[in-house]
């Protein structure tokens, strides 16, 4: 999705604190391009009812009454690989960002970060990158992380890459077999390939390997 389109960035928000759900309206009530949809104080319920709303975004707290976010992203992400969910959480430690990528999230902002970051994770997740909270953002580690995806990337065959591109954007494997006219039996082993060697288990993951050199 463009940004730049007149289609407005819908978005469920998940935390269990009133307070942060009335300021997040209120925020994105500034935002013409977005549209907070629904919101559920526990992941629990957003799970339930997701697929009634089918949201571009997920804004999610991790510290939350019941399973928590983590937990939550992944039930999410097994259900729907191709949700994109954003952390936003009071945790600033890099351990939890590591989690909640590990767990598939597209993206984590701390909540003492400006509003305007909030903002701008949302509209990049939306077009498929990944975003991360500047002030966490390690510049070396980054690089060691890119260069050995990267490294990986690499020794996968032209139409393996191809087809890592293609997952990347979204697509399916329908219709990556008709946009490369390959049978979708094939493409599927392409993926379960790709997906081992980057030892990923969620289009998210991919998308974020694929995002990487997007993050600065």
């Amino acid at each position: 999705m463009s940004t730049e389109s007149t289609e407005k960035i819908t978005v469920i928000l998940v935390d269990d604190h009133a307070i942060v759900r009335t300021g997040f309206r209120s925020l994105s009530a500034t935002e013409s391009h977005i549209d907070v949809i629904a919101e559920f104080a526990r992941g629990e319920d957003m799970l339930l009812f997701y697929r009634d709303y089918k949201p571009d975004i997920v804004v999610m707290d991790l510290s939350m009454a019941g399973i928590g976010g983590l937990e939550t992203t992944r039930r999410l992400l097994m259900r729907e690989d191709s949700a994109k969910i954003i952390i936003f959480s009071v945790h600033h430690e890099k351990v939890y960002l590591q989690r909640a990528l590990d767990a598939g999230a597209c993206g984590y902002i701390c909540k003492h970060a400006h509003p305007d970051i909030l903002i701008d994770a949302i509209k990049q997740v939306a077009t498929g990158r990944l975003y991360i909270d500047p002030s966490l953002v390690d510049d070396a580690q980054q690089q060691e992380n890119m260069n050995s995806y990267q490294a990986i990337i690499e020794t996968l065959s032209p139409r393996e890459f191809d087809v890592f591109v293609l997952l990347a954007k979204g697509l399916t494997a329908h219709q990556i077999s008709e946009k490369l006219c390959l049978s979708y039996k094939t493409v599927a082993n392409y993926g379960t390939t790709i997906r081992s060697k980057l030892n990923v288990t969620s289009m998210a993951q991919l998308a974020n390997i694929a995002a990487l050199r997007d993050v600065h």
